[in-house]
């Protein structure tokens, strides 16, 4: 799943190449990723983008002060090109969930745009609205993690309320906005944090640290993202871990081996040796300790 550092490059690189483009067509090819009615999204054509903004893990695409906002959910991606496909979508039959396509008259360029989504499970959302807060999963965003008034005081008023483990609440976007998966994997490898330890149990070094690392994580991957084109932000997010999505391999800070704990329909990858003392987590639901 894309998070705040790939959305954020993202954004900065639609922004510079759409800025000034007149979107000429607008085809939904997957109406159950379409979550608005009114305006319709055929309202879009004839108005030109005025810039690309993010909102936790949301793109809001500002046309005219009328918003395509979309969520690319667990397997969705963009796919921008200079030379965009004319052939008609066959409605059901592709994994583009949403082409625009686009005019910038200021080097005559014709601009194409793909929302797809691989797989089965379709989670992919699209909203048109006149307001990016009109969308439900914006307006209950918490605050953005790289934003001026998030300090360690906020983080730390945010974790000493909470009974839940820290991994979980990392990733919840009421709480915190843009982190998920893979990003709390990497920030509590870098906090030397076990990502079952209870929030509101952290001391004030813990914390203080935990906000360093949130800080230094997010910001190089935000970094490493710049100037990136869509087609390379994925193989960048993945050069970059030291834990997630590394089970098996040795630990780069201490050569132990990365280890999993799995559930239904997601895992997480820790350093026993970093995180936890040398504990080895139980790899079932329940997540306690191995005795």
């Amino acid at each position: 799943m894309p998070e705040l550092p790939e959305v954020h490059g993202l954004c900065t690189y639609l922004d510079s190449r759409l800025e000034g483009a007149v979107l000429t067509n607008v085809r939904i090819n997957s109406f159950s990723a379409l979550k608005t009615a009114d305006p319709p999204y055929t309202m879009l054509e004839g108005r030109t983008i005025r810039g690309a903004t993010r909102y936790g893990k949301f793109v809001a695409l500002d046309a005219d002060g009328l918003f395509f906002v979309f969520h690319l959910a667990r397997a969705g991606w963009v796919r921008y090109t200079e030379h965009p496909s004319s052939a008609e979508l066959r409605m059901g039959k592709s994994n583009i969930a949403a082409r625009l396509l686009l005019h910038r008259p200021t080097d005559d360029a014709h601009l194409g745009l793909d929302l797809t989504e691989a797989g089965t499970k379709k989670s992919l959302a699209i909203y048109v609205v006149r307001d990016p807060l009109d969308v439900p999963g914006i307006a209950t965003l918490g605050p953005d993690p790289l934003s001026i008034g998030f300090d360690a005081s906020a983080l730390a008023a945010i974790t000493s309320g909470s009974s839940q483990q820290i991994k979980g609440l990392l990733r919840s976007q009421s709480v915190i906005a843009g982190i998920g998966n893979a990003y709390s994997d990497e920030i509590l490898h870098a906090a030397k944090i076990s990502p079952f330890a209870i929030a509101k149990s952290l001391d004030q070094d813990s914390v203080t640290h935990l906000y360093d690392s949130l800080q230094t994580v997010l910001r190089e991957a935000v970094a490493a993202a710049a100037g990136k084109p869509s087609s390379e932000l994925k193989d960048t997010k993945r050069s970059n871990f030291r834990v997630h999505a590394r089970t098996g391999l040795p630990c780069p800070v201490c050569g132990d081996t990365v280890r999993e704990v799995s559930f239904a329909d997601t895992s997480l990858q820790y350093c026993a040796t970093c995180q936890t003392g040398g504990k080895v987590l139980a790899d079932r639901r329940t997540s306690r300790f191995l005795k």
